[in-house]
């Protein structure tokens, strides 16, 4: 289908100077066909003379930027927000979490993975990246919605259940990657280095070279786990990783929190995708990660909302902003992430990290149509001194209007089209309520 939407304000993330007040993006296929000044898009070139859209949106008074990028979560534990809050990872983890996600059932995940998608795409997150079980479900929920997202069977290297989880992982990979027109892309998804063994990690390596796909983990989360692994290994998470040969596959790592300076330096050195988590890792406490020091390397860092058990929403726009705000007061600097910068971890930092900088992230010629409309006819934008401070620190999620992903477009005027918002809201109601029973 070819669009054009008209007259719009253009954050193109390509730099913090490239701002368009006025501007024009066309869309052919599932790719951005040009990007330019209102009524500038033929005679610049990049259309041809007799190029003519099917739908003509007009956006005066709204900005365009690309879709956001949630580089870390686990969808379906929509199934348990608010279910067990104010409590430490570990306690959380082995007797709240766990015991409640032994009851899981596929259609359980089919359907909190759907309500995350909802809630995702309502805020303006285009993509995700997923780590959790039964992903035939969560794929076909991907499938369905029309969001992209990058998906993982999370891998336990422990217990009776470990290599037939590293088959489930290898075979979904197999069957998914490349699926739902290209939106779906796989990798490999050992939980984290005290879950999953050296041995049991190098399996994982060989079968992520063999499958030519990447690797998402949880690394260096907590401190805990940093001294814990200090004390077996006489290294940090990140040493580990590294001498077990991990690093040699792309790898996206989840919260990085607890890192040395060698740490970030080995990151750097093997272009590691970093995903963080702010608001998951304040309410945890896991500890702030040093995101600035990562940046100044030029890592690349996205924003993850983690599980909605843990933040206990999927809204990036406010995860951005909780970012832009968390170092300013942790650092006592506040020039440090300013507003630009914490949008693009929420978009081209994000797309980097899943080494999709190429495809999303942006908005440019040749690249996928993933883009957001917000209405700007706000009080809480009023005056427009500046647009990007505006989106980071005053942007709701209900401010979203128009969301596209892959040239279709999947919500308008604030309403998904693909999904039945009451009836996905019934079932996940229903379901969360057998599973945390007698717990």
């Amino acid at each position: 289908m070819r669009i054009l939407i008209r007259d719009c304000a253009i954050l193109p993330m390509t730099g913090k100077d490239d701002y368009l007040p006025q501007g024009d993006i066309a869309i052919e296929g599932n790719l951005i066909r040009g990007v330019a000044s209102t009524g500038e898009l033929t005679k610049s070139g990049q259309l041809p003379a007799d190029w003519q859209p099917e739908r003509t949106i007009e956006a005066r008074g709204k900005v365009a930027l690309p879709g956001l990028v949630n580089v870390h979560t686990h969808a379906a534990m929509t199934l348990l927000r608010g279910y067990a809050d104010d409590m430490a990872l570990m306690p959380w983890l082995q007797e709240k979490i766990f015991p409640a996600e032994d009851r899981l059932t596929g259609e359980d995940v089919y359907w909190g993975t759907l309500l995350a998608n909802l809630e995702m795409l309502k805020s303006g997150t285009t993509c995700f990246a997923d780590m959790y079980f039964f992903m035939d479900e969560v794929a076909k929920a991907v499938e369905i919605s029309g969001i992209r997202a990058s998906l993982s069977r999370g891998l336990v290297g422990v217990g009776p259940n470990a290599e037939q989880a590293l088959a489930e992982g290898v075979d979904f990979v197999r069957n998914w990657d490349g699926q739902a027109q290209g939106r779906i892309t796989t990798r490999l998804g050992p939980h984290a280095p005290y879950t999953c063994p050296v041995e049991y990690l190098k399996k994982v390596i060989t079968h992520s070279d063999q499958l030519g796909v990447g690797i998402h983990i949880h690394l260096a989360e907590t401190r805990d786990e940093v001294e814990n692994i200090f004390k077996e290994h006489g290294l940090t998470p990140v040493q580990l990783m590294e001498q077990t040969g991990l690093f040699q596959r792309p790898v996206l790592a989840a919260h990085c929190v607890h890192l040395h300076d060698q740490d970030i330096e080995i990151l750097n050195q093997r272009a590691v995708g970093v995903a963080h988590n702010p608001e998951s890792n304040m309410k945890l406490a896991s500890g702030v990660a040093p995101v600035p020091q990562m940046l100044q390397k030029g890592i690349a860092v996205g924003l993850g909302t983690d599980g909605a058990a843990s933040n206990n929403n999927l809204d990036l726009l406010q995860e951005t902003r909780s970012a832009a705000l968390l170092h300013k007061v942790f650092t006592g600097d506040p020039t440090v992430i300013p507003a630009y910068q914490a949008l693009e971890m929420a978009t081209w930092g994000g797309a980097r990290a899943l080494g999709l900088e190429q495809e999303i992230g942006r908005l440019i010629t040749g690249y996928k149509a993933d883009l957001i409309l917000i209405d700007l006819n706000k009080p809480h934008f009023c005056p427009r001194h500046d647009i990007v401070s505006h989106l980071v620190y005053s942007a709701l999620a209900s401010d979203v209007e128009l969301v596209v992903v892959d040239g279709r477009i999947v919500v308008e005027n604030s309403q998904v089209l693909t999904l039945n918002e009451k009836e996905i809201m019934a079932n996940v109601e229903e379901r969360a309520q057998r599973l945390v029973l007698d717990l």
